[in-house]
């Protein structure tokens, strides 16, 4: 028998800080965390002794249950909370058994404990964020002044620097960190029963012993024939699991999936954006940057394959598509949905475990990341001057006007082009024949390096932002 995903077809989340909290075995613990807060929120609101929120709390330990055996006992219900539920039961002593997920929805448990593990995977990733943000910050202030091509749709276009496409890296990942942080902070526990109205709550019958007088007094005032304040039971819940109160039951309100899709789904492109750009300054005939830890190659010897930042591209291109399969869950029916909730579990899991993986290679990347600048230098005179075309064209355009302007330098770099020479030295003959443009100093217009505009003042800008 094949053994259980041990992440072979997925190098991009192995060994991630990410794998281990979105697991199984997270998600069960996960799924017992929030049974046991629901019974000492239940013991803080008089609806169950207190004994019974320690004695859910004691074995709600993730170990003592079998994770392969609850999986294929969930076929027949759907879920996985409803076997969990039985063996709990099971597990707990006999006069604690009335108060395990008394009043729930299997629902409740399972939306809770997708928050939780949502919770702290996020965690990991934000940590790993920050230290790509830090590293790159490193790189823009090093190489804030270092010259390279800017290129647009794949050419030559015009000079810019390292230090500012480094700090456009930066500003995507703090971009990525801002969203996340607060999706974090929002994400809420779920408690609404059968059909979100949180009737069962108030519905059983208060218990008929307790530790102390005291408590039986108390719940007495909750028999099931008084009012007992739900929406307090719903804050001591969210309280004991350290996640967010809702306004109401979101089983088929899910904009919290939604929020969390999107931050995740930004959080991959972010990360992307610079994988893609890494790749490309990587290539062998760019050779502008590369990979201090370059992956091997099966079959070339030779080969420092940029490994980072392929597996960055390779989640930052299938987030997409599972964000779009959580969004399209928000069209739920009913008080609780058929379908549309059961297709969000795997698909929100895979993408915490991307991202996460996706985080802690851009944090690799980031720091191990070597800048070539003598590369950038030499691929800045490819096109023999051209790359400062424009400002050739702005600079003729005050002395002939715009038109015959471009008309001029059309031509010249027609001929610069077909004769493989230096745009400076055509110019010199343009000049002659031009006697508006004479006196222009063509050694400093034709300098790339001279032409970055306000490269470095927006770089130190965009440093600013902590």
């Amino acid at each position: 028998m094949y053994e259980s995903d041990a992440g072979l077809l997925a190098p991009g989340r192995a060994g991630s800080p990410a794998e281990a909290t979105t697991g199984d075995s997270a998600f069960l613990q996960a799924m017992l965390d929030a049974e046991a807060a629901l019974t000492r929120a239940q013991s803080a609101c008089g609806l169950a002794p207190a004994e019974a929120g320690r004695a859910v709390t004691e074995t709600a330990d993730a170990g003592r249950f079998d994770v392969r055996d609850l999986a294929l006992r969930a076929r027949s219900g759907g879920n996985p909370v409803i076997p969990l539920v039985v063996d709990l039961m099971a597990a707990v002593p006999e006069d604690a058994r009335p108060y395990v997920h008394r009043g729930a929805t299997s629902q409740d448990i399972l939306d809770t404990a997708a928050m939780l593990v949502a919770s702290r995977t996020l965690a990991t990733v934000l940590d790993d964020l920050e230290r790509a943000a830090g590293e790159v910050a490193r790189h823009a202030t090093t190489h804030r002044d270092t010259q390279m091509a800017g290129r647009t749709l794949t050419q030559h276009a015009v000079p810019t620097t390292f230090g500012l496409k480094a700090a456009g890296w930066r500003a995507l990942i703090l971009d990525a960190r801002d969203r996340l942080t607060a999706v974090r902070a929002s994400l809420p526990a779920q408690l609404g029963g059968a059909a979100g109205t949180l009737a069962a709550f108030s519905a059983f019958s208060a218990p008929a012993a307790s530790a102390t007088a005291q408590e039986d007094e108390e719940l007495e005032e909750t028999d099931g024939h008084e009012e007992v304040d739900l929406l307090a039971l719903v804050a001591a819940y969210a309280r004991e699991l350290g996640l967010a109160e809702p306004v109401l039951p979101w089983h088929t309100l899910r904009t919290p999936i939604a929020d969390l899709a999107g931050a995740l789904a930004f959080t991959a492109g972010a990360l992307g954006k610079m994988a893609a750009d890494v790749l490309t300054l990587s290539r062998t005939e760019i050779g502008e940057v590369e990979e201090e830890e370059g992956g091997d190659s099966s079959a070339l010897p030779h080969k420092a394959n940029p490994v980072h930042a392929t597996l960055i591209a390779a989640a930052a291109r299938r987030a997409p598509g599972l964000a779009a399969t959580l969004y399209g869950s928000l069209a739920a029916e009913d008080e609780r949905p058929a379908g549309a909730w059961h297709a969000e579990w795997e698909p929100l899991r895979d993408l915490l475990r991307l991202v996460g993986g996706a985080a802690r290679d851009g944090a690799a990347l980031a720091a191990g990341l070597r800048v070539v600048p003598y590369a950038m230098r030499e691929n800045l005179q490819l096109t023999d001057g051209l790359i400062v075309s424009e400002r050739l064209a702005a600079v003729f355009a005050d002395r002939i006007g715009r038109a015959r302007a471009r008309e001029v330098l059309a031509a010249a770099a027609e001929r610069a082009h077909s004769e493989t020479t230096d745009l400076a030295d055509v110019l010199f003959d343009v000049l002659r024949e031009e006697p508006e443009l004479a006196g222009l100093d063509l050694a400093e217009l034709t300098d790339p390096t001279r032409y970055t505009g306000s490269a470095g003042p927006l770089t130190d800008r965009a440093l600013e932002r902590r």
